[in-house]
């Protein structure tokens, strides 16, 4: 039988705003992207509080320890009481890195560049050409 305390990997992940419904949550786990105490685990996995989740959401990798199970889905100001959050400062700064930031930007209502003007953009891009 499972403890007052326990309940489904999935539905935990959900309950404290990790994925956005239950059945992303459950993909996550079928993908292994979530990992409860270094081990892969299926969504119906139980969990309790005192246990490490890991949770890989590209380009960073999270950490949590559960404190308590929630009765229900939380608002975002009480995950306090019941996750800890263990993710590394360094796997954080992953998400403020932007991708492609030299793709160029042109202001609205310029059209295309010119042939001159993509000229000037690829000596920019790769000063060797």
């Amino acid at each position: 039988m499972t403890n007052a305390g326990d309940t489904r990997i999935d539905k935990f992940l959900w309950s404290v705003r990790i994925y956005k419904t239950r059945s992303q949550a459950a993909d996550a786990c079928r993908n292994n992207r979530v990992l409860l105490n270094n081990g892969t685990v299926k969504a119906s996995r139980l969990v309790s509080a005192g246990d490490i989740i890991i949770v890989k959401k590209m380009p960073v990798v999270f950490t949590y320890r559960i404190l308590a199970i929630p009765p229900s889905r939380l608002g975002a100001k009480l995950l306090g009481k019941y996750l800890e959050d263990l993710t590394p400062e360094d796997e954080k700064i992953k998400l403020d890195i932007k991708p492609g930031l030299n793709t160029g930007f042109r202001k609205r209502g310029l059209g295309r560049p010119t042939k001159r003007e993509r000229r000037d953009i690829d000596r920019f891009i790769d000063p060797g050409v």
